[in-house]
């Protein structure tokens, strides 16, 4: 938007309650349909006398030549047609993306700009000790920094995604348990638990034992007491709780497996309510597993890039994969020699670029920076609940950290959905929030809007969710035929999970 030769920052735009409409054609030709025969984005012809051609240079059987239909394009006409897939896609970077849970924040491009130094980025996994201080002692400050916020006092940044950094903690707790000759077989979860904490114990070779909340959707100490038993190796809680409540009685719980011989684990997914203000490992946690792609304002990705942290109280420390970085005179190295070790998970330790990107966020803020930003984060939160109490009331009466988890009765008197409301913000501009989860709530929308979203953004998802819930009691097919603005409207899910379409075949003929 321009005014006398100034640009208006996006941010001081007046929010509006009108569908956002797509400003790109809804019906662009196939990249298949743009081809024709002869058409090159490069030259592939020798250039050189004697210069060889890729057949000759990989080798005949490494070259495909049956590559019917494939399309033949300019440069332009390609950069044009995966930018414009892009621009389709919601992101952080464009929309505001509410995902409860997931921690959607912005990511600083600054992070990007320190994990593009070319000491960082062109480094070799490979690369030997001695030619890699500088980066080995950046992940060795990750380490401490983790470690100081989190309250523990190892930290290993071996494990890829936060459902891997699940898995090593509950390895490192199994080992610690064997090692005192004890083979435990149980892992108590909340029934408000992720999804990933009941896999990652199965696939860890525990069973499950679900402890029940209470009316108030809380963890009741007496109902971890009834559960915890010789049997029992851990306890997996996520705190703040996956309905955005801090759990009062986490100290005692912790209390109680100790009595049992059992470990604590908590899950860091929801760190963004605790950093810089309160410590896992002051909670009685003996394993805390961290997402540097939530929390610590990384890039999310599908399947990767991802990073999965996981600290530890010193008596598990010896359990921790390997390698473990490791100071000497002659300066940090690798120590691969740990007998007690789960051993690797993965071929290379941590996913480096992801580190330089969390420790660039945790050095610009600094203890009273993150701090503010979960004090920002929790206001957020609470500002969300309390606008949107009169149509979309709190699941729980507590006040919300991080997130707020809220439902409604639409469905039992208009017959309109939870997952249309979120494909009915779609038309807005937004990312719908998570749906339909904690499990425990019916028809769940858990909203977490970060520390980085600005009041007016908030304001204009408020005015969204004013107008879809009027238009649900109004004109409730407006909201059940939603969306209406982007190129595609309703896909069958179960269909497109089951048996994906994953590359485009030409007509017969």
């Amino acid at each position: 938007m321009a005014t006398a030769g100034r640009i208006t920052p996006i941010a001081a735009m007046k929010p509006t309650t009108e569908p956002t409409r797509a400003t790109q054609p809804t019906q662009v030709p196939l990249i298949f349909e743009l081809s024709s025969e002869g058409r090159r984005g490069t030259d592939l012809a020798a250039r050189t006398a004697g210069s060889k051609s890729g057949a000759e240079i990989l080798g005949g059987e490494l070259c495909r030549t049956d590559l019917a239909g494939f399309p033949e394009l300019s440069e332009p006409q390609v950069l044009r047609h995966f930018l414009r897939l892009s621009q389709a896609n919601f992101a952080q970077a464009l929309q505001f993306y509410p995902l409860g849970s997931c921690t959607m924040k912005y990511n600083p491009v600054v992070n990007d700009e320190m994990a593009a130094l070319e000491g960082f980025a062109s480094i070799h996994p490979f690369t030997p000790a001695h030619l890699a201080q500088g980066a080995l002692e950046l992940m060795a400050r990750l380490e401490a920094a983790l470690a100081e916020i989190t309250g523990m006092d190892a930290i290993s940044l071996h494990p890829a995604a936060g459902a891997q950094g699940e898995l090593t903690g509950l390895l490192v707790m199994r080992a610690y348990h064997r090692k005192r000759g004890e083979h435990r077989h149980q892992v108590i979860i909340p029934d408000t638990a992720h999804g990933t904490n009941p896999a990652s114990c199965t696939l860890a070779g525990f069973q499950v034992l679900v402890a029940r909340s209470n009316s108030r959707g809380f963890l009741d100490a007496a109902e971890v007491r009834r559960l915890a038993g010789p049997d029992v190796a851990a306890m997996m809680v996520t705190n703040p709780n996956t309905l955005g409540l801090f759990e009062p009685e986490i100290c005692e719980i912790a209390h109680i497996l100790h009595e049992q011989g059992a470990l604590l684990y908590i899950d860091g997914a929801n760190m963004n309510a605790l950093m810089g203000v309160a410590k896992p490992g002051h909670m009685g946690a003996d394993v805390v597993q961290l997402n540097l792609h939530k929390t610590f304002s990384t890039p999310h990705g599908g399947g990767g890039p991802g990073a999965g942290p996981i600290g530890v109280k010193q008596v598990l420390e010896p359990f921790l994969p390997s390698p473990r970085l490791k100071h000497s005179e002659r300066g940090w190295a690798f120590e691969e020699a740990r007998p007690d070790s789960i051993g690797r998970l993965r071929s290379f330790h941590g996913n480096f670029g992801m580190l330089v990107r969390a420790y660039a966020y945790i050095l610009a803020l600094g203890g009273d920076g993150l701090a503010e930003a979960s004090h920002t984060a929790i206001v957020a939160a609470n500002y969300l609940r309390k606008r949107l109490e009169p149509c979309f009331p709190s699941a729980s009466p507590q006040p919300s950290m991080h997130e707020c988890v809220l439902e409604h009765d639409l469905e039992s008197r208009t017959g309109v959905s939870t997952l249309e409301i979120a494909k009915r913000l779609l038309d807005f501009g937004i990312h719908p929030p998570t749906i339909y989860f904690p499990l425990v709530v019916k028809g769940a929308l858990m909203i977490e809007p970060t520390e980085t979203e600005s009041k007016e953004v908030l304001d204009h998802f408020i005015s969204a969710m004013e107008r879809i819930h009027d238009e649900a009691l109004n004109d409730p097919q407006t909201v059940k035929n939603a969306p209406h603005t982007l190129r595609l409207s309703r896909v069958d899910e179960a269909e497109a999970a089951r048996r994906p379409i994953l590359r485009w075949q030409p007509k017969p003929g």
